[in-house]
């Protein structure tokens, strides 16, 4: 059990981090052109947040107690392969979410 203090010692330390994070960008850059490289850079970072999430989910699943299992494999892999050829996410999502609930129902 995690000590009441030391969460919300975390909480708040965390709000903070990501208000001075953000604040860098919109209360002291907002005004001023950025360069080119750093808008280039910041373009893929809404491409990088999806799987950062969805990994530690597909190695080490809850589900199954951490250990990886075929389903959530197929379904990643699925995934990346849509998402590589279509260029489409919302096909890359669906067509992984159909993978990993149709292995889960036959395997079940």
């Amino acid at each position: 059990m995690i000590d009441q203090t030391t969460l919300w010692t975390v909480i708040v330390g965390l709000g903070i981090g990501s208000y001075a994070l953000r604040f860098a960008f919109l209360g002291i850059v907002g005004d001023r052109p950025m360069p080119a490289w750093l808008l280039r850079h910041l373009r893929y970072t809404a491409v990088a947040i999806l799987p950062a999430l969805v990994a530690p989910q597909v190695v080490w699943p809850a589900a199954t107690g951490g250990d990886p299992d075929m389903p959530r494999m197929a379904a990643a892999a699925v995934t990346l392969v849509v998402g590589l050829l279509t260029k489409n996410v919302l096909a890359a999502i669906l067509s992984g979410a159909g993978t990993l609930f149709g292995l889960l129902w036959v395997m079940g």
